[in-house]
């Protein structure tokens, strides 16, 4: 079994949830998306091809208990919700580099919240999400020797 499953089953197992095939499978679809978004759709998809009487609520309730126990990021693109598999599940803060061609993301160290207490000086923030969209080195390059 691949390491990046194991670790979130392990994940999963001390969140309580019961470790059943089909979130498993969901695992190991979510795992092949690590360093890429995908439409929530397409995960539906697979994993209704692999178990036809799923439903669609089932899959999209694990994918947001996957959110919320750190193993899967959500963001919406547009109108569609998009997930991936959690970088790295032992450091769960982290930032992203998007590319809008390709579609790679690559994790971003540094974070650009101290900037921003230093502004808002006497706000409580709760939360906060910061990703950087452009082109990947590949395809920056790819589309300057056109």
């Amino acid at each position: 079994m691949d390491t990046k499953v194991t670790q979130a089953i392990e994940v999963l197992q001390q969140n309580h949830f019961k470790i059943t095939k089909q979130r498993q499978a969901l695992i190991e679809i979510m795992v092949q998306h690590e360093n890429n978004y995908v439409d929530v759709t397409q995960v539906d998809e697979q994993m209704r091809a692999n178990y036809p009487k799923m439903s669609h609520n089932t899959v999209y309730r694990n994918l947001k208990e996957f959110e919320q126990i750190g193993l899967v990021e959500q963001i919406i693109k547009g109108e569609h919700a998009q997930v991936k598999y959690q970088c790295d599940v032992t450091h769960q803060h982290h930032h992203h580099f998007i590319c809008t061609n390709c579609g790679k993301v690559e994790e971003v160290e540094m974070c650009p919240l101290d900037f921003f207490e230093r502004q808002l000086p006497g706000y409580e923030i709760s939360g906060h999400r910061f990703e950087l969209y452009g082109l990947c080195a590949d395809c920056a390059q790819k589309q300057r020797a056109i």
